[in-house]
């Protein structure tokens, strides 16, 4: 018998191949508190971030704005601490 990779304790190997870049969607009040938010917490997970990637979109109203930010990812758990970072703050209401 042999052991499956998809045992409890041990994560399926992952199609994504590291390092790669990374669009993540940050949507939250359009404030510069936010958009200096999402900045500030891309560059701690990612040293070399260009915020020249940054594309910035108002929602109709003008009140909410989607942030996409392109980071280098190196690993599954690095994109998982960005997210867990980018969810936990107080400015962000969705992250995808």
């Amino acid at each position: 018998m042999t052991e499956s990779n998809n045992t409890p304790n041990t994560q399926p190997e992952s199609v994504i191949e590291y390092p790669l870049d990374f669009p993540i969607k940050v949507m939250g009040l359009k404030s510069d508190a936010f958009l200096e938010a999402v900045k500030t917490i891309a560059n701690k997970h990612d040293p070399d971030f260009d915020e020249t990637t940054i594309e910035l979109r108002e929602s109709r109203e003008g009140k909410y704005q989607s942030i996409t930010i392109t980071i280098v990812a190196t690993s599954r758990d690095h994109l998982d601490g960005i997210y867990r970072e980018l969810t936990a703050h107080p400015l962000s209401k969705m992250v995808f």
